[in-house]
């Protein structure tokens, strides 16, 4: 074959066997994943053992027939390589992923990569229903697989094997949420992973002892610790954290979902200087928490006016968590609030839209992102009155530069115009406009539960809805940028 033809200009086969390479690592990794589930399976002996060992034994044949027959192969990897293996790797994991739940439970194909795309997109929205009779394997893998995916696999797999030599910010950068991509908390992106993987461990762990010291079972502290840091939201119970019916849970879950929206490169900093300072002096954090503070007065003062709650310190023990949940893309519930007087439910379905602190577990386009627009709007208005006023645009003691400003922009039209073919996709299929807007916003901003027919659960949604909320996830998850730079011409031929 002659070197010109196209296939070669635009996948090179050394490149290729690169991205093999790397994947097929990754899904070694993945498969090494089902050995806890497979573990809880045999403990508790509920029948799930053989059917974790045979997606194991999958997973681990798909990343081996990779990995092995590029062994040989060593190349420096290149931005669109990291594009593509993120892109790959996150499509095979929620496919891997759904296996368990398709020979273990019987969910049918859509259904079960929608759960697993759920999972690993930490967005939370669900297709079962009785999760109480689940068996504890089944429950235990779904939580796990938010924590997964909250840190993100890549960062997972640089951090704790750097000497297969699959780290490169490439990966990183393709992979982490946030206009600044190129942030590092130390010189060595392995490093960095690193310290990251640590503390997402740490702070997992704690969160896990608090739930049990506050009443929960081992088996559900560790399970919820799992999906609140990683702010997923999927619990071991239909009822959610309502289950519980403590008021004690209910603030560890709050504050621990605050921590989850935060920056970890914030709490990097906490954490190696022994002071709160970074949170105050991070324009993003205290802008998040003001956001979080307005919204909770508004949702309290609303629900005692009109009546919905008896009393303000219940309207505001609904409201703080409420918000916490929503605003951090976690989607734990102790109240429907789709349900709630007047302007609350869009409120809070808008909140989603902002989400937490890049860099953080949570979903939704950044809090820096509106902070950057913000000012940006106050330097236009200046120049409205001085013409010829200059003022650089500063996010603390940060100058932003104009290529910065150019990709929130783009990332803001990008995701507007996504958003409304997405919600034209799913009214075409048949849904109602309250229920494809709630279902697009939960699944593009990773929330979890939506408005209408989608406010509980997606287990009424039809299939080819549930394939395109999926992919919606998935955009979301990945920040859009990622898996729609592979469907330009340009992108092949550079």
């Amino acid at each position: 074959m002659s070197t010109d033809h196209p296939s070669v200009r635009m996948f090179p086969r050394m490149q290729a066997a690169l991205v093999a390479r790397t994947l097929g690592i990754f899904l070694v990794l993945f498969s090494a994943a089902l050995l806890p589930p497979l573990a809880v399976a045999l403990l508790y002996s509920d029948g799930e053992a053989d059917h974790f060992a045979l997606s194991l034994l999958v997973s681990l044949a798909v990343g081996l027939m990779l990995w092995l027959p590029t062994l040989k192969y060593h190349q420096a990897m290149r931005n669109h390589d990291g594009f593509v293996i993120v892109a790959m790797l996150w499509v095979a994991m929620s496919l891997l992923g759904s296996l368990p739940l398709m020979i273990g439970i019987g969910l049918d194909p859509a259904d079960a990569v929608f759960e697993s795309v759920s999972a690993f997109t930490t967005t939370g929205a669900t297709v079962i229903v009785g999760l109480d009779d689940l068996p504890p394997s089944i429950l235990f893998f779904r939580q796990e697989m938010q924590w997964l995916g909250g840190i993100g696999f890549v960062v997972s797999a640089i951090a704790l094997l750097p000497m297969l030599g699959v780290g490169g910010m490439q990966l990183m950068r393709a992979e982490t949420p946030g206009p600044m991509k190129d942030d590092k908390l130390t010189p060595r992106i392995a490093h960095t992973a690193r310290a990251l993987w640590i503390l997402y461990l740490s702070i997992t762990s704690v969160c896990a002892l608090l739930y049990w010291i506050a009443g929960m079972t081992p088996f559900d502290a560790i399970a919820h610790s799992l999906t609140t840091v990683s702010t997923g939201g999927f619990s071991t119970h239909d009822a959610s954290l309502a289950y519980f019916d403590s008021l004690f849970i209910e603030g560890i879950a709050t504050v621990f979902m605050l921590i989850g929206g935060i920056s970890f490169s914030v709490h990097y900093l906490v954490w190696q200087r022994i002071s709160l300072r970074p949170y105050w002096d991070s324009p993003e954090v205290r802008a998040f928490l003001a956001v979080v503070l307005g919204v909770v007065l508004i949702a309290t003062l609303v629900l005692y006016l009109e009546g919905a709650k008896a009393s303000p310190g219940e309207a505001l023990r609904y409201s703080a968590f409420t918000v916490a949940s929503v605003i951090t893309s976690t989607g734990f519930g102790i109240d429907d609030f789709s349900v709630w007087p007047t302007l609350l439910p869009m409120l809070l379905i808008f909140i989603s839209f902002v989400g937490g602190c890049a860099g953080s577990t949570a979903g939704g386009m950044k809090v820096i992102r509106f902070v950057v627009l913000g000012k940006q709007v106050g330097i236009e208005l200046r120049r409205l009155v001085h013409p010829s006023h200059v003022q650089p645009l500063l996010v603390g003691r940060q100058v932003i530069k104009n290529r910065t400003l150019e990709a929130v922009w783009a990332f803001f039209g990008l995701y507007v115009g996504t958003f409304v073919v997405f919600m034209m996709a799913l009214m075409t299929l048949g849904m109602d406009a309250i229920t494809a807007f709630g279902s697009v916003a939960t699944c593009m901003n990773n929330l979890g539960p939506g408005l209408g027919e989608t406010a509980g659960n997606f287990a009424t949604v039809s299939d080819p809805q549930k394939w395109i909320c999926a992919l919606a996830m998935l955009l979301g998850r990945l920040e859009i940028f990622t898996l729609l730079v592979l469907l330009t011409p340009g992108f092949w031929r550079d």
